[in-house]
């Protein structure tokens, strides 16, 4: 199908761009890499007055790496991080997610801020917000203002996010290098968006226990949730086989997935389980 008419701007400047927004009433899309826009417009989904063309704003595809953790301009494409091996050390568990997203050509396209704006809840970058304590810049007519993630995501494909605001940086927090970390997840076919996927990590104590664990999940419900079950079966505990169980079950135990045309909810539950426990085995490793 084409897609529905609509009127068409480029802007040069952020300002202009959150004033095109605002002039659009709630009918303005914005399009960056247009990996999900497009589709969507043509099968009707969309059906938007005016499209916004984030193509000429500067400044906003730069990665920044120091003391306070990783900063991703709005516009970095995921290749761009799969390219840039400082993030191997910096933040591997980012490094790792973002060779799951779809297939080459998405990556060579998709950009981290429409991920985020679109919030599919399989996608994996809404994910490593969540699990890793991510805050958004947000800007728009009422000023900039910065936003958890823990609050931005707030259904499927929903956001908190306002029609003339515009997200034009996503913060991860400084990620320590013996920090302990796993990324699993299962789709039918390699680049199609995950059944159910896990994003854990979790720091080591002097006994050797597991602390600050953090652990999230995609694809098992209306948008990315943390576990907070799991995260307190395997706080204060050495990962032993018998911990790793227990955490299993406590996410199994704690998530109500749906089912669709894909898998029942059920399987996803199972698979989920399963997903977590090879984590976090892979994390001992």
């Amino acid at each position: 199908m084409k897609p529905p008419s609509f009127a068409y701007a480029s802007p040069s400047t952020l300002a202009e761009a959150v004033n095109l927004l605002a002039s659009g009433n709630g009918n303005a899309k914005l399009i960056s890499g247009g990996q999900s826009l497009m589709p969507m417009l043509a099968f009707r989904l969309a059906t938007p007055d005016l499209l916004v063309d984030l193509k000429h704003l500067k400044d906003l595809d730069t990665i920044t790496i120091g003391d306070d953790g990783v900063r991703l301009g709005a516009k970095v494409r995921w290749c761009d991080i799969e390219n840039d091996r400082r993030l191997v050390r910096s933040h591997p568990l980012l490094a790792e997610a973002i060779k799951h997203v779809a297939h080459y050509q998405v990556r060579n396209r998709g950009t981290i801020g429409g991920s985020l704006a679109h919030a599919d809840p399989s996608a994996e970058m809404p994910g490593v917000a969540l699990t890793c304590d991510g805050e958004m810049t947000i800007v728009g007519s009422g000023g900039t203002r910065v936003e958890k993630a823990s609050s931005f995501f707030t259904g499927p494909l929903q956001t908190s996010l306002e029609p003339d605001e515009i997200v034009t940086e996503l913060h991860l927090p400084a990620w320590p290098a013996t920090r302990r970390w796993a990324f699993r997840e299962f789709a039918r076919r390699k680049g199609d968006f995950a059944m159910a996927g896990v994003l854990l990590f979790y720091d080591l104590d002097h006994r050797n226990c597991a602390v600050d664990a953090h652990i999230g999940a995609i694809g098992i419900a209306d948008c990315p949730i943390r576990l907070s079950a799991a995260e307190a079966a395997l706080n204060g505990n050495a990962v032993t086989e018998d911990c790793i169980a227990a955490v299993a079950a406590a996410a199994k135990e704690s998530i109500d997935p749906p089912s669709d045309i894909h898998a029942p909810g059920g399987y996803r539950r199972a698979l989920l389980g399963t997903l977590l426990a090879r984590g976090l085995q892979h994390s001992t490793s």
